[in-house]
């Protein structure tokens, strides 16, 4: 793709960590340790145990219906990273449309909320550690990934302690049972980054017969709830429209907020080269719907992205 709109400036990482204006440099792409990601959610953002783990992920999924009707085949999701208290309820409606898709690697695009680094970072460990077990890292797509654009490599302290993909699994172990994962970080989300990254991911994964894309975002953050519903509105109206251009507008100028609004543009670019036409909105709310408390909320959203009518 070629990288020629730059309206979008750098989406701020809202709110949640401030970095210093220095980006700091780590290994170089290409290293591969084969070492097991040790989980650092388990017994906070979601239960510590096996059994309590797979009684409340069946929870949240047998609380909502199937979505997808016959003949849709989905490129592509949009779903919440929050801890499963808040959001594992809207994150379950995407889930749920998954099972028997048949999908054997899921790419996971989310926002680096703990570590400046300048570009896109693959991770290259060999597997990511639930209580539910190990799921395996396709390394060898991963390293394919880097190779394709300079902007891309793997910075490992990124991902040692980031939420916004580790929280995803335990849900997808559930309703998908064997697959690869590629985990992918967004340092920098402009539109410029987006760009390349969708246009790279659509060079490795040809047809994309198999593989899921994912992104991984929150959307406004400690807004009063009238307010956020408002700016939520406008990110979901782009969304529903798939239009990834608009969004990325709509984020730069500030008209909608989302920690993860680089992964979701990029997505939805990379899904619409790989076959998908529109988007379907499964469910939306906030955080105050949970804790009672409607004066600071963070906001929501479980989305398809589709081919076919």
């Amino acid at each position: 793709m070629k990288r020629t709109d730059k309206t979008l400036p750098l989406i701020p990482l809202i709110l949640l960590f401030v970095f210093p204006g220095i980006f700091f440099t780590d290994k170089a792409w290409g290293e591969d340790p084969g070492d097991i990601r040790p989980s650092v959610l388990a017994g906070t953002w979601y239960p510590g145990d096996r059994e309590t783990l797979l009684e409340t992920v069946n929870s949240f999924l047998s609380g909502v219906s199937p979505t997808p009707s016959p003949g849709k085949e989905i490129k592509g999701v949009l779903v919440p990273h929050a801890g499963y208290r808040y959001s594992g309820r809207i994150a379950a409606f995407a889930y749920r449309a998954l099972v028997g898709a048949g999908f054997r690697r899921v790419v996971l695009i989310g926002p680096s909320h703990r570590y400046p680094f300048r570009g896109v970072s693959v991770n290259l460990q060999g597997g990511y550690q639930t209580p539910l077990g190990v799921v395996p890292v396709d390394v060898e797509l991963g390293r394919r990934l880097a190779g394709t654009s300079p902007i891309i490599r793997w910075v490992p302290r990124a991902h040692a302690a980031e939420h916004s993909l580790e929280i995803q699994l335990p849900f997808l172990q559930r309703v998908l049972g064997e697959f690869q994962i590629v985990p992918v970080l967004m340092g920098e989300q402009d539109l410029e980054t987006c760009m390349e990254l969708a246009g790279s991911l659509v060079k490795v994964l040809g047809s994309g017969e198999g593989t899921l894309l994912l992104a991984s975002s929150d959307l406004s953050h400690f807004h009063p709830a009238k307010e956020a519903e408002v700016l939520d509105g406008v990110f979901i109206r782009h969304v529903k429209a798939f239009d990834p251009k608009a969004l990325a507008r709509a984020l730069g100028s500030g008209e909608c907020e989302a920690c993860g609004g680089g992964p979701v543009v990029a997505v939805m670019m990379a899904a619409g080269e790989l076959g998908a036409v529109r988007s379907e909105i499964l469910c939306h709310g906030h955080s105050g719907q949970v804790t009672g408390d409607f004066r600071r909320v963070v906001g929501y959203l479980s989305a398809l992205f589709l081919a076919g009518e």
